[in-house]
């Protein structure tokens, strides 16, 4: 059986109507009930909740995964759907749903065949075809040739002599499980490793791991959401992680893991394997955490912008009640996004800051923090020292506690651990970081203000060009954050130009695949019509398969197009209250709307005949190998 007997036009919805979580699963699963898939649409809804509650399938990279085992399931299937303008689910800002649907006692084969999906979305050009398809039948495609390109990939191998073996399990072994064995495997080809993973899934334990496997091993890796059995560890050191932790940083854990692992008659006891991989935990991936914090503060940005943008609207003082202007709606929208909203923006980042790093104790101590950050003046970057400072003090106030009686360790964790980080956190806020921060600001805020000419240019193209440069990678994420900075000060040219740089490669690719045919496959130029409707919703993504098949000629286009399209917009001194949404929000939260978009399309231009220039008509024989190129993506 294939993934194609198991996923039908039938189940594919291009243009998911649902407006956030509860909407997507409820018009999903109302699909398939239409499709007599599930017989009993509430009891399966209670199943899909019941696995969102213990942990989200929201898995990061826009990609979100609800499964579930029931009776109400007549077969197996998998329902696909997709929305351009994205949701929050579960806290990650989502375009591709895969609802999982599995009868209770499923077959194995079944369950190894829904499982099996959850691997491809490891790919990022995978998941930016299911992006940019045109219609149901691309989907299938797409799917069907990641299944064969798998296929392929299983049979070549490399061995530079050493060994990675683990263990992966998610709380109901469907999707998650496979998601992680796949990326460790991935990370372990890369090194020419072998790797042997062990998952847990709902087949029960396959691929098992002996006593043999992990006395050859170099590195072990366990991703588990679930118990599983260490024993077969013993006296073998070992990274234990969650599983999403595996899918989304699978190299990082696999370095650590080849530092950890020791010689066998250097032997350290099981017990020990935690402490020091929490030791080891403190210290890394800065990154993650801060972008952590800026995925749970993005809605309260979005959402305060857009409604300061509608006050205004009414007039630039409609919202003062002493004003001759004023209107009681523009002061409705103006105290709900700028009393409101942006007033959470910093402790929201802070706080979700210490929770990547502690846990729910570190919560209350970072929004403290970080709303100490907003009174006194030291804003976003204090509200991040403020989140740093509140997981690490939670980590190590808690890790002195452990010795108290287990009788007391529930008022510990609710009392005594947030009341010492807190003090701890508030008193470094207000006698040593909110005045010299606070003073950095205005400086930096005066600087940005009275940017003009040629310095205004300059700051434009680097935003834009940044953003346009890996198209959703660590520098486009750096640029980002900094507008984000600068909305959060109330500095709004920036998020401008940003939108700039995410908005013109895919419409630059768009036009060139319109205007210069020859120069792309048949199937580059079906997908550049779906990039025009990406690019205008602010979706880069879209320009992924076209730097991949051809990245020495499409990022350069991609960067030059953005920076000029951006330092214009900085120049004309064009702002945005809305840093997300592209045409959608340009009419309400940009200063100048038709300016703008004048500078997006000048932008896309250029890119657009950048790339008509450097690329050759291609001939016959090259549109066939060129077709070939682009299918494996």
């Amino acid at each position: 059986m294939k993934l194609e007997d198991l996923i039908t036009s039938d189940n594919i919805i291009l243009n998911l109507k649902g407006q956030n979580q509860t909407e997507v699963i409820d018009e999903m699963v109302q699909k398939l009930s239409e499709n007599l898939i599930v017989t009993d649409a509430v009891a399966f809804k209670e199943a899909v909740w019941k696995r969102e509650k213990e942990i989200s399938t929201a898995i990061g990279d826009g990609i979100a995964i609800p499964h579930a085992q029931s009776e109400a399931v007549k077969k197996p299937a998998i329902i696909v759907g997709r929305t351009l303008v994205g949701v929050d689910y579960g806290g990650e800002h989502t375009h591709l749903i895969f609802m999982i649907a599995a009868p209770k006692n499923a077959s194995n084969d079944h369950l190894t065949l829904l499982s099996k999906l959850s691997t491809f979305l490891i790919s990022e050009n995978f998941r930016a075809k299911l992006l940019i398809a045109r219609d149901e039948e691309d989907i299938l495609t797409a799917i069907k040739e990641q299944e064969k390109r798998q296929e392929v990939t299983l049979t070549d191998s490399t061995d530079n002599g050493k060994y990675l073996v683990g263990i992966t399990g998610c709380m109901t072994g469907i999707a998650h499980t496979y998601m992680a064995a796949e990326a460790l495997k991935a990370a372990a080809t890369k090194r020419g490793m072998k790797a042997k993973i062990q998952t847990n899934g709902a087949n029960g334990a396959e691929n098992v791991l002996t006593p043999a496997d992990v006395n050859q091993a170099d590195a072990i890796v366990l991703a588990h959401d679930v118990q599983v059995d260490t024993t077969v560890f013993k006296g073998k050191r070992f990274v234990d992680v969650p599983v999403k932790k595996a899918i989304n940083e699978a190299d990082q854990l696999l370095d650590l893991a080849l530092s950890y692992q020791i010689k066998s008659n250097d032997s350290v006891p099981v017990e020990e394997y935690s402490i020091e991989e929490t030791k080891e935990e403190s210290k890394l991936d800065f990154y993650k955490h801060i972008m952590s914090g800026v995925s749970y503060m993005l809605p309260f940005v979005v959402v305060g912008g857009i409604f300061i943008a509608i006050s205004f609207m009414f007039g630039i003082y409609a919202a003062d009640p002493n004003s001759d202007q004023y209107n009681v709606f523009a002061h409705f929208f103006s105290q709900v996004g700028g009393e409101a909203a942006f007033a959470l923006m910093v402790p929201v980042l802070a706080g979700y800051i210490g929770y990547s790093i502690s846990s729910k104790q570190a919560l209350a101590p970072a929004m403290i923090g970080g709303m100490m950050a907003t009174i006194g003046g030291s804003g976003f970057l204090g509200g991040m020292v403020a989140g740093f400072l509140a997981g690490f003090a939670t980590k190590y106030v808690a890790k002195m506690m452990v010795k108290i009686p287990r009788a007391f360790q529930g008022l510990v964790s609710v009392l005594i651990t947030p009341l010492i980080s807190t003090l701890i956190v508030g008193a470094f806020m207000f006698f040593i970081l909110n005045t010299p921060m606070s003073m950095l600001n205005v400086f930096l805020e005066g600087w940005l203000s009275g940017l003009t000419g040629t310095n205004a240019l300059i700051l434009g193209a680097i935003l834009a060009g940044m953003m346009a440069s890996d198209m959703g990678g660590p520098i486009n994420k750096t640029a980002s954050a900094f507008g984000l900075a600068m909305f959060a000060a109330n500095i709004f040219e920036p998020s401008a130009a940003l939108m700039v740089g995410g908005m013109v490669p895919p419409l630059g690719i768009a036009l060139a695949t319109t205007f210069f045919k020859n120069r792309f496959t048949e199937q580059e130029r079906e997908a550049g019509k779906a990039s025009y409707v990406l690019g205008a919703s602010f979706i880069t993504e879209g320009a992924i398969p076209f730097a991949a098949a051809d990245p020495m000629r499409v990022i350069p286009a991609n960067i030059i197009g953005s920076a000029i399209g951006g330092a214009i917009c900085m120049g004309l001194n064009i702002s945005l209250k809305a840093p997300h949404g592209g045409i959608f929000v340009i009419p309400i939260a940009a200063n100048k709307p038709l300016l703008y978009i004048a500078c997006i399309l000048l932008g896309s231009i250029i890119t657009c005949l950048i790339i008509g220039f450097l690329k050759k008509p291609l001939t016959e024989e090259e549109q066939k190998v060129a077709s070939e190129t682009m299918s494996i993506f």
